[in-house]
């Protein structure tokens, strides 16, 4: 059986930068929308998911390289609550952890410097809270918007609801798209919205959310990747984490294959986000060998490539204390937030 190389203990690289958005990387600025692209847009189901099945085989990654690999993937979290009982002091966990995600023993018994995660994602009432707590750190904060997680609100709303938590600070903002839009093929309507909420975010980087377990087939997720990037997304997301299906494999496929294309056709990198249902330190292992095997290894950076998660990190902590001293500890002791 073939195997995906992942055992360059590279964790460490990019953790002075982990915390910074695509500055080395020349920012997409969008295209005109070419339907004729949109519409030659086609995606074989079953070669796709015979692809996604062999995954978690292909892996290769033991002891020491997991560790790195694992560390790796801690720099491209962004850290999320998204919960209805939000409060000020649960946020302000939240970013005590994504600035120390890792016990500080643990770092010294690998021989690590000190890491962050890529980012805290959170609504936009709590934006607020987050930049002060995480001033001084270089964590930048997320935020969601544009009617989260629906995006059903009035549309001057969620335009104003980024102006909003750009104003606030949030120096990355994740919007939801209008899954009618893709449902009923008004692809026009749906590159004009992502292009007035890419302007409104001014500098502060966006992500764009298909919300793919709701647009009915991966042909349409793979049509409603490219015209997201034909508008300027700086990144392209799976979900919101509140659909019945969330990030897939299947699905991660199909969007990456687009971002490689859309670089193949136009120089410019675009990021990815899967979100939602990544908890286990086994599943960041995959996705991280899928991107290393369809886009490369300069994907593998912060930069380019997100989880959305907030239990993932706990149980990657669990994987490192059990590498370091070879005992499973209980998950209560890695909690988030």
């Amino acid at each position: 059986m073939s195997t995906t190389d992942l055992s360059v203990p590279t964790a460490g690289a990019d953790t002075e930068t982990a915390h910074l958005p695509q500055v080395h990387e020349p920012r997409n600025p969008g295209m005109e929308l070419d339907l004729d692209i949109v519409e030659r847009q086609r995606v074989n189901t079953s070669a796709v998911e015979r692809r996604c099945a062999t995954l978690p085989g292909r892996r290769s990654v033991k002891k020491d390289h997991q560790a790195a690999w694992l560390l790796k993937a801690i720099t491209m979290i962004d850290l999320t609550t998204l919960a209805g009982d939000d409060t000020a002091g649960r946020v302000r966990r939240l970013c005590a952890k994504a600035a120390h995600p890792v016990r500080a023993d643990l770092l010294d018994a690998m021989g690590m410097p000190a890491i962050t995660t890529g980012a805290v994602c959170v609504y936009h009432d709590m934006v607020e809270t987050a930049v002060e707590a995480l001033d001084g750190t270089g964590i930048p904060v997320a935020a969601v918007s544009t009617g989260f997680p629906a995006g059903l609100s009035p549309y001057h709303l969620r335009v104003k609801e980024i102006e909003e938590s750009v104003k606030a600070g949030a120096k990355e903002i994740d919007i939801v798209i209008s899954r009618r839009h893709v449902l009923t093929g008004n692809w026009q309507a749906l590159y004009n919205e992502m292009r007035e909420f890419r302007a409104t975010c001014g500098e502060a980087h966006v992500k764009a959310i298909l919300a793919t377990g709701e647009l009915g087939s991966l042909r349409n997720v793979a049509k409603a990747s490219q015209v997201c990037m034909m508008a300027g997304a700086d990144f392209i997301k799976t979900s919101t984490g509140k659909e019945s299906v969330n990030a897939t494999l299947p699905v991660s496929l199909v969007m990456i294959r687009a971002v490689r294309d859309y670089y193949a056709r136009t120089g410019y990198r675009i990021g990815y986000k899967p979100a939602g249902g990544i908890s286990k330190a086994k599943d960041a292992l995959v996705y991280l060998s899928l991107i290393k095997e369809e886009l490369g290894d300069h994907w593998l950076s912060p930069h380019l490539f997100r989880f959305g998660a907030s239990s993932l990190l706990g149980d990657i902590e669990r994987q490192l204390e059990h590498h370091v001293t070879g005992q499973y500890s209980a998950s209560w002791r890695h909690s988030i937030g």
